[in-house]
């Protein structure tokens, strides 16, 4: 293909946008309602998934050291406990820093707990994995170093968060995939009308050696353009809805029991996503379309 033809072609597949107008309205506004709802769950997801992480930092194990060890010797366990490849962190509680825990934990209890020393307790360490799926294989290396007299560890609880952020990121790219494959058959099918209307021009074009390349052009330009159009729509809209359910969430929200990220730290990522998608659905709509009325 000539360059000086590409000017032309690329003219013909934006004039092809106008004369289906309202064809390619629909599919902006499909493209835009898909994206949308694809960036959207993604966001959720996204948020989701950062909230059950923080929630999963939580399911500690509850290392106990042997009552016969001295400080310094209970003290030391805790360089052994680091050592180890799944710990983040290991903090030491004192025994007396473990009684003044648990009155303050009991304390609507009154005196109950009046006659409790700190010599009836035991020095333990708090420890906070970096991946918690491997807890139990983690909790086994702690228990097998001397002087852990005790493990307690919520494997179930750890396991059930695991579980959650292996769901969502099931259903999100479910979720993703058919929104993307409506998108890909509407701006597919506004491409496949223009090409039925221009039939016959095809056929004349391909008669007197016009190349595939030559026909396809135009066509793949209309679909491109229509799916960055709806992209760019979906992206600003995006932006704009996010912000908005950020104000609602911080009215309601006076504990801040949800924490969602700011748009600005999701930008370059939601930018790049919604161009490939709508640069996806546009170029493999029209060319996938445009197959079947090149054999002449």
């Amino acid at each position: 293909m000539k360059i000086s033809n590409i000017g032309y072609l690329i003219k013909e597949g934006l004039r092809d946008i106008f004369r289906h107008g309202f064809m390619s309205f629909a599919a902006v506004c499909v493209t835009v309602a898909c994206l949308l709802i694809v960036g959207s769950f993604s966001i959720l997801v996204y948020n989701v998934n950062i909230m059950v992480e923080d929630l999963n930092k939580t399911s500690e194990i509850l290392v106990y050291v042997d009552s016969s060890l001295s400080d310094a010797e209970a003290k030391s366990i805790g360089t052994k406990i680091n050592m180890i490849p799944n710990v983040m962190e290991s903090v030491f509680v004192s025994r007396e820093e473990a009684l003044q825990e648990f009155i303050a934990d009991h304390a609507e209890e009154g005196e109950a707990f009046t006659g409790v020393e700190a010599t009836d307790l035991r020095h333990r360490f708090v420890v906070t994995l970096e991946d918690n799926t491997l807890m139990a294989e983690t909790a086994q290396q702690i228990s097998d170093i001397p002087g852990v007299a005790k493990i307690n560890a919520e494997y179930e609880l750890a396991q059930g968060f695991t579980t959650l952020q292996r769901v969502l990121q099931i259903a999100s790219v479910g979720v993703i995939a058919v929104l993307l494959v409506v998108s890909l058959l509407i701006i597919s099918n506004t491409v496949k009308l223009a090409m039925y209307d221009r039939r016959d021009e095809i056929s004349i074009m391909k008669m007197v050696g016009a190349t595939n390349g030559f026909i396809r052009l135009p066509f793949v330009v209309q679909g491109f353009t229509l799916g960055m159009l709806g992209a760019a729509l979906a992206f600003f809209a995006e932006w704009g809805l996010y912000n908005m359910l950020l104000t609602k969430v911080h009215e309601v929200d006076a504990l801040q029991l949800f924490q969602f990220v700011p748009f600005t730290t999701l930008l370059v990522p939601m930018i790049i996503t919604f161009c490939a998608a709508g640069a996806f659905v546009g170029i493999v709509g029209s060319w996938t379309s445009i197959r079947k009325f090149m054999d002449v």
